[in-house]
């Protein structure tokens, strides 16, 4: 491994390690498998399949629907717009490398996660840990728009922010146990900001600031679901 001298977004000189092909390989598969737009969805996932009592008396509806439902404004609508958004030139890359390239999509992504978050909160037959759980990603949005004007946080750590936060809190109210799953996102949220040291320009603070806005998101959330 070695290291080369870059100028990051903030002007300012940085020390970046150069990894093998291998690694940076890895490193890369590793940050599209859990980029943020299908860290929800895998949370939504968890919570139709794994959760016992979610989505299972009469009311509730298919569970096949509550996912198109999470597809749609997670996934769909932003991998949509970031392409429109490309197509009309008003971004440089999809890949959104600088804090301007990501206001845009920060501000449309905000909408789609107010509307599925004030969706499902009016369902009756919706548990609260998914309403939690779209709160917690609309306020993470949020966090990561407002950040995003001092700094390029990370949005891979503001995604694994919330989802180990949203993990330890239902371990901590829940009586279901899930202490596997914990330790799993805990993995996960390591491998996951490893990677983006390695596959990308982020630096210590804004991958640090990535978990920490996660993490607040559902802080703020949990006391008002």
């Amino acid at each position: 491994m070695s290291t080369r001298l870059i100028v990051d977004s903030a002007s300012q000189l940085q020390e970046l390690q150069e990894h093998p092909s291998s690694v940076r390989i890895s490193a890369k598969v590793i940050s599209y498998i859990f980029h943020p737009v299908f860290v929800p969805v895998y949370i939504v996932l968890f919570i139709l399949y794994v959760l016992p009592y979610a989505f299972i008396s009469p009311p509730a509806p298919p569970k096949p629907i509550v996912l198109l439902q999470a597809l749609v404004p997670y996934v769909l609508f932003p991998i949509v717009t970031v392409l429109l958004l490309k197509g009309l030139n008003f971004i440089n890359t999809v890949y959104l490398t600088t804090r301007k390239d990501r206001i845009i999509p920060y501000i449309a992504c905000n909408i789609w996660y107010f509307w599925i978050w004030n969706v499902w909160k009016q369902l009756p037959d919706y548990p609260k840990e998914i309403v939690l759980l779209s709160m917690t990603v609309f306020l993470a949005s949020v966090f990561g728009f407002l950040i995003n004007n001092y700094v390029k946080i990370s949005m891979h750590a503001i995604a694994m922010g919330a989802m180990i936060s949203f993990m330890i809190y239902l371990a901590l109210t829940e009586s279901y146990g899930i202490g596997i799953y914990v330790f799993a996102s805990l993995l996960i949220a390591g491998v996951v900001c490893t990677a983006r040291f390695i596959a990308s320009d982020h630096t210590k603070k804004e991958i640090y600031s990535g978990v920490l806005a996660g993490i607040a998101a559902l802080l703020v959330s949990s006391y008002f679901v």
